[in-house]
């Protein structure tokens, strides 16, 4: 049995699991469907080609599946896929896609808060918070357990990695590394997210052996490549560095905070030999 209240609006096509909460004034239409134990709060709005997954809670005055805002749609078949056990607060946008079958995905177990919006073709990983009116341009990636700062935008292709915390009132132009933690604009790091590690128990070795990429990558002066080789040399290789290794090779917009470190270091070293990123 589910609980959909007389003067809630639910189209034929709508798929209702188990136990469903519908409250009323909310709108639920198009090809969604609602798994088990999910809740609509008043005055949401569910449309397109959307899948809420078992336990989530969407708040009032959120927008999910509604048309992407990006210029490029031409009416292509465009998805939703949210995952169990979200918290979608107040006026939270989250849009479809663009291109025909990709998919706009948000993990298990998320916190997004009021007025954040996820743009189109964007993927959030498992336990991922994002504050207040954090945004997520298109195509942008989230790695699981990662946190961002309320006020923050993230530019379009750009990646944050994997237990990365981003401050508030940030900007985040490129691509930030796995484990750290930072903010501002400028960005700038406060190294590697040692409480956030700490209380996702990594032991202490995988901590110092992070901390040891950290240094090669951002204070050894060297460009990306070389210092990813100095990573693969010298820190012990855990799954964990193999993943920074990875993230950072794998970047296509550029990493956060490399844009004129080795210039900076040649200059703080009296001219010795420079390295000059592109």
């Amino acid at each position: 049995m589910s609980n959909i209240h007389p003067q809630a609006i639910v189209e034929p096509g709508v798929k209702i699991g188990r136990n469903v909460t519908i409250e009323p004034f909310a709108v639920v239409k198009g090809t969604v469907t609602l798994h088990d134990n999910v809740v609509i709060k008043s005055h949401a709005y569910i449309d397109g080609h959307t899948t809420i997954g078992e336990g989530t809670v969407v708040w009032p005055g959120a927008s999910i599946g509604t048309k992407t805002q990006d210029l490029k749609f031409r009416g292509e078949k465009t998805y939703v896929v949210i995952g169990k056990y979200c918290e979608i607060r107040e006026f939270v946008t989250i849009n479809s896609s663009c291109q025909e079958n990709s998919t706009v995905r948000l993990g298990d177990h998320c916190l997004i808060m009021a007025y954040c919006h996820i743009a189109h073709n964007c993927e959030v990983g498992n336990h991922v918070v994002m504050s207040n009116s954090a945004m997520l341009a298109g195509h942008v990636i989230i790695g699981d357990y990662a946190i961002i700062g309320g006020m923050t935008p993230v530019h379009q292709f750009s990646r944050i990695g994997s237990y990365a915390m981003v401050g508030g009132f940030s900007r985040v132009p490129r691509d930030i590394p796995p484990y750290t933690i930072g903010g501002g604009f400028p960005y700038k790091f406060g190294g590697i997210n040692i409480i956030g590690l700490k209380r996702h128990k990594f032991p202490l070795e995988v901590r110092s052996a992070l901390s040891k990429a950290f240094k090669i990558t951002y204070r050894s002066g060297l460009h990306l490549e070389d210092a990813m080789q100095q990573v693969q040399k010298e820190v012990e290789p855990f799954k964990e560095v193999q993943h920074w290794i990875d993230f950072c090779k794998a970047s296509k917009r550029g990493i956060i905070g490399l844009e004129g470190v080795a210039a900076a270091f040649a200059q703080a070293n009296d001219g010795e030999e420079q390295y000059f990123e592109d």
